[in-house]
């Protein structure tokens, strides 16, 4: 059974959330976005979208617009248990009515890190056809906590909603209204700052990697797939991965940095070298091992049974005609010193 309506609530139209906006237009979507700022409400606006006011702990006005939606995503953050909690308190009262609703909520791979820092690359990769070995995962891996409040919900509403949750990887490539992903930007920042480019441990790890626009394109095959399915399909599991099938270690991220900031004349010697933790403020704090250090590889093998395929430039290109002539005009930056949102995995 097809979802009847074609009405959208999206928590986050930041990175990801703009991108799956333009999508969703596209596809003749009427979108609803939760917006903190007036300016940014009147930017979407401006493309067609609608807005209501609040931020993430404005519980009550997720709850009472996921009633109102038959679709929701959440592509703010991987963290916020309360947002998550409302958009569910939301989808129960719909299940009350008997109406279905379609939830897809962003994850990251950061769920899939180990604790290599950097040492090693390692030859586990996940597929989302294999979800035995995400179960596996320990309780306490990055964003496990709210992605099991998802799976708890899922058992507890069966067929009376299809909620599913995407994984990106390592996500690069600016968007149409210049924003910008965070790990390989953070990195480009911090080479520019500390005039040199670097990695964390040996800059051996390695992670998947995805443009914003095939990521976007990944969230609508999903949402396709799901409005023409049956609501048995709510009982699959719910993990989606999004890769183009090329990988990227963090020392050949640095390479890729230092080649490009050399060649426009902001650092002078194009070799990478370790970061030191003493500058991981500049980073991501204590968490820079994990978010720039870990292995994180897997394979999209369900979005491309669905025929979705990867079409943007590859990472280092991207870069280069994308990315680096925004970071450029720039100012000063001072690092992450927090947990990794989502749109960075």
């Amino acid at each position: 059974m097809a979802t009847a309506n074609k009405n959208v609530f999206l928590i986050g139209p930041g990175y990801i959330g703009l991108e799956v906006c333009d999508r969703l237009l596209e596809g003749g979507y009427s979108v609803t976005a939760l917006v903190r700022r007036e300016e940014a409400a009147d930017e979407l606006r401006h493309r067609g979208i609608k807005t209501v006011m609040g931020t993430l702990d404005d519980q009550d006005t997720i709850t009472q617009q996921t009633t109102l939606n038959d679709i929701v995503f959440h592509t703010a953050t991987a963290d916020h248990l309360p947002s998550v909690e409302a958009v569910i308190a939301g989808i129960d009262q719909r299940a009350s009515e008997g109406k279905q609703t379609i939830y897809i909520h962003t994850s990251g791979c950061s769920f899939l890190s180990d604790k290599s820092g950097g040492e090693y690359a390692s030859d586990m990769i996940y597929s989302d056809k294999k979800p035995a070995d995400m179960d596996a995962r320990p309780d306490d891996s990055s964003h496990r906590g709210v992605d099991l409040a998802i799976i708890a919900a899922r058992k507890r509403l069966g067929q009376q909603a299809k909620i599913f949750i995407m994984l990106p990887p390592l996500i690069y490539g600016a968007t149409k209204n210049a924003r910008l992903s965070i790990q390989v930007i953070t990195l480009a920042r911090f080479a520019m700052h500390h005039k040199y480019a670097g990695y964390v441990g040996k800059g051996k790890s390695v992670w998947g990697l995805i443009h914003v626009e095939d990521l976007s394109r990944g969230y609508l095959t999903m949402l396709h797939w799901l409005e023409s399915s049956p609501p048995e399909v709510a009982s699959e599991h719910p993990y989606f991965f999004c890769e183009n099938r090329q990988e990227i270690s963090w020392g050949e991220a640095a390479t890729m940095i230092g080649d490009e900031l050399k060649a426009v004349g902001k650092i002078t010697d194009a070799t990478p070298r370790e970061i030191p933790e003493s500058q991981y403020g500049d980073l991501f704090g204590m968490y820079s091992p994990t978010v720039l250090g870990s292995n994180a590889r897997n394979r999209a093998d369900r979005l491309r049974d669905l025929c979705w395929k990867p079409k943007h430039l590859d990472i280092r290109e991207a870069f280069r005609s994308e990315e680096l002539p925004i970071l450029l005009q720039e100012g000063e930056f001072k690092g992450y010193d927090k947990a990794v949102a989502s749109g960075s995995g």
